[in-house]
């Protein structure tokens, strides 16, 4: 369920790169691209919300409002740096919000994070660096709205795991994805252009990945602990170097293929580490 989730979530950034290198038309506003992505979640969420109905009552709206602003903020810097840099360079920085949602999740979640989950974060946090390694464009001043992105990004995943321990999944998506259209629709109509045809499908696509694996993400997260699951969610940049190959013909060196391989290495760790303790 994580790998599939990573591969959507790297092909959202993948598409928010070609929207934003002006493929098919003019360049589109980050702005605008975190609006498609949310408007077009929720449209893809529609029929199933009409057919389930979903009860609303004794919602916490207040996590909800949190987790929305922080979730577009963080996603809208995720489409900015993703624009103007290598996107495994930009998912590699921002990825690093895994390491900021374990640590909140010992204060807000009261969670336990023994030295395995320590060290193996560690491991993973150091393929990241090595992946953006000195020199690359990684660390443009482009890197700070990607350092941005990871930080919102963890919160997020912080207050969405708060969410999953008293509400349903179908309820999370519904209000999350309806609040965030409203939001990020809002801000998007002082910068909005009329996307080409082929641009209007390169949005829907984002908000349709994306709220695929939001659901995905939500399952993973009420099956186990937000510090185990969150740092196996470094594979994204594996995807997201695979994509930036076959579209843009970005090529990994050596830098890429050993922060890959840290960063594979970590996630294995944990996953090992829960297993021997049943």
């Amino acid at each position: 369920m994580m790998a599939l989730a990573c591969a959507l979530v790297a092909s959202t950034t993948l598409f928010a790169k070609m929207l934003g290198r002006a493929v098919d038309g003019p360049s589109i506003h980050p702005l605008q691209v975190s609006a498609g992505r949310y408007f077009f979640a929720f449209l893809a969420l529609a029929p199933v919300l009409v057919w389930h109905r979903p009860s609303f009552a004794d919602t916490a709206w207040g996590n909800h409002l949190a987790r929305v602003a922080a979730g577009w903020t963080g996603v809208t810097c995720l489409f900015a740096a993703s624009a103007v840099m290598r996107l495994a360079d930009a998912t590699a920085i921002s990825f690093l919000n895994p390491i900021v949602a374990m640590v909140l999740a010992i204060p807000l979640l009261g969670e336990t994070v023994g030295r395995w989950r320590w060290g193996a974060a560690a491991i993973a946090l150091v393929g990241a660096l090595v992946l953006t390694n000195p020199g690359s464009d990684a660390f443009r001043p482009a890197a700070l709205i990607a350092l941005s992105a990871a930080f919102f990004i963890g919160l997020e995943v912080v207050l969405v795991k708060k969410l999953t321990n008293g509400e349903p999944t179908l309820r999370i998506l519904a209000i999350g994805n309806f609040l965030g259209a409203a939001l990020s629709v809002t801000a998007a109509s002082f910068v909005w252009q009329q996307p080409s045809m082929v641009q209007w499908a390169l949005l829907a696509a984002i908000g349709v990945a994306m709220v695929a694996a939001q659901a995905l993400f939500l399952e993973v997260l009420r099956r186990g602990d937000a510090s185990f699951v969150v740092p196996l969610f470094y594979t994204t940049l594996v995807f997201a170097g695979l994509y930036d190959f076959i579209v843009f013909g970005e090529k990994p060196g050596i830098y890429s293929l050993a922060g890959s391989a840290l960063i594979i290495t970590g996630a294995i760790v944990i996953a090992w580490r829960e297993r021997l303790r049943g």
